[in-house]
């Protein structure tokens, strides 16, 4: 077997590089390999260093992008500079989906938890191929609503419910998404307060009380084990 070229060696590793991330993320999945890789053509790989912003709020939206290695932390901040956490991403979720449909600026930060890895595209490359391919764009529709229903649950349990109550439904909800007893909380604690709308402090003390009252059992700083669930829904 020849010999690849240098340049086209290089081209073909970068070329695999965007495959692999484009074919972790759930829209684009069901795709076949020709129209897989209409996409791969588009996407420009970014690398991010921990803390590094991807975007900040006020900067032009143009782009989707694709979490391929790494995590990334969404969130606004109000007009006093207080943080509101509003969703990490991990490899395979998506931001910037806005920019499909209409021209806009970031209304929230993006930034790089660890070192990471991103696929971009930018809209009028993404446009087309959602021509090409409506399937796609009803994916991306879907996974709006969930984002949505996900932030109007969050804002109702901001309006009609105590810390105490916000932080006991949040670990229901995490073990019946995975099915567990044995949860692994998929943020640090700084950040869970700012997704509550609390402080650390208070995080750790509410979950000190849960331990006490025998509904759940602290494996470390992360893991948790749910003892009593219907304990914790009733709170």
């Amino acid at each position: 077997m020849p010999l690849q070229e240098p340049d086209k060696l290089s081209e073909s590793k970068e070329i695999e590089k965007h495959k692999s991330c484009v074919s972790i993320v759930p829209i684009f999945n069901h795709l076949e390999d020709d129209e897989m890789n209409s996409i791969v053509k588009s996407a420009i790989h970014l690398n991010l260093e921990k803390n590094e912003i991807l975007y900040r709020a006020g900067d032009y939206s143009d782009s989707l992008y694709i979490v391929h290695k790494g995590k990334v932390r969404v969130y606004r901040l109000s007009e006093n500079g207080r943080e509101q956490l509003i969703r990490i991403l991990n490899p395979g979720e998506f931001t910037g989906e806005l920019a499909l449909f209409r021209e806009s600026v970031h209304e929230v930060y993006a930034e790089a938890m660890e070192q990471t890895e991103i696929c971009s595209i930018q809209r009028g490359d993404l446009q087309q191929i959602l021509q090409q391919h409506p399937t796609i764009s009803l994916k991306i529709l879907n996974e709006f609503s969930k984002r949505l229903d996900n932030t109007e649950h969050l804002m109702t349990s901001f309006a009609t419910e105590n810390v105490e109550t916000r932080i006991a439904l949040y670990l229901v909800q995490q073990a019946e998404d995975s099915e567990l007893d044995n949860i692994v909380l998929p943020m640090s604690r700084k950040d869970l307060a700012s997704y509550l709308g609390t402080t650390p402090e208070t995080i750790s003390r509410k979950l000190a009380k849960f331990e006490d009252e025998g509904w759940i059992h602290q494996k470390d700083h992360r893991s948790i084990e749910i003892l009593d669930i219907k304990s914790l829904q009733s709170v």
